[in-house]
């Protein structure tokens, strides 16, 4: 059964009272040492993959005392999650549906770059300009990724289209149909790590199709100096990545 108004209305408050007294047991537990205790983190699976490995080390030579839980889930789901209280904050594109309860800070851009196997004819190209991209049909990733949509949205503005006939479960399997010369894509440059065989990276031209990257935390957050530092990492990292 669904609720009426009234009550919708009345679980959406007991959510805050309950946010609320989260955030006092929270403070009441890091009182004598902020950066200590548990910290969940949550990233969408074509970032988490790709962003962990590298901060990892360095949260946990900045946070010694600090517990990471990390959490890899579609975007919906981490909001869900975010706004329920389960995660402390989460690195999602940016921007978010708008809601009162969260708080977000821009951390870095994350540039695609058009996969394509050796033998393509845009293999030999040293930049794509948005024209190239006149009705060509690119892999994209299946509904609920984020990145899908980006991609569409990038497809709907420059004429390209999807190949429909196929949809990848993940960013390897993408990428693995681009080797196997099923088709072409977008990756995020975040995903590309030194020399490959078997796929090109082409760059396009300026301005380039990109993805923002931020952390979203909720406004009744007592992590404060955590989301600093954890700010302040992954920015720094990805400057000299």
């Amino acid at each position: 059964m669904l609720p009426t108004e009234l009550g919708q209305h009345i679980i959406a408050s007991a959510r805050r009272i309950l946010l609320e007294v989260d955030c006092i047991n929270q403070l009441a537990h890091n009182a004598q040492n902020p950066l200590a205790g548990n910290f969940r983190l949550g990233a969408f699976p074509t970032l988490a993959t790709y962003i962990f490995p590298d901060l990892i080390p360095l949260i946990r030579e900045a946070l010694p005392a600090l517990r990471l839980i990390l959490v890899e889930e579609k975007t919906d789901e981490l909001l869900r999650q975010l706004t329920t209280g389960v995660l402390d904050a989460a690195l999602l594109a940016l921007p978010i549906e708008s809601d009162s309860l969260l708080e977000t800070k821009i951390l870095f851009e994350d540039e695609f770059m058009l996969a394509v196997a050796p033998g393509h004819p845009f293999a030999t190209y040293e930049c794509i300009s948005q024209a190239d991209l006149f009705h060509q049909k690119l892999l994209l990733l299946d509904e609920g990724h984020c990145l899908r949509g980006q991609a569409l949205q990038f497809c709907r503005l420059h004429h390209a289209e999807e190949q429909e006939d196929v949809r990848a479960t993940g960013l390897e399997t993408l990428r693995q149909m681009v080797r196997a010369g099923t088709g072409i894509t977008f990756i995020p440059k975040i995903a590309i790590r030194g020399q490959e065989t078997g796929i090109c990276y082409v760059p396009f031209a300026k301005p380039a199709p990109k993805r923002t990257i931020g952390l979203v935390w909720r406004k009744t957050s007592s992590r404060a100096q955590v989301l600093a530092i954890l700010s302040d990492i992954i920015t720094a990292n990805s400057c000299a990545a």
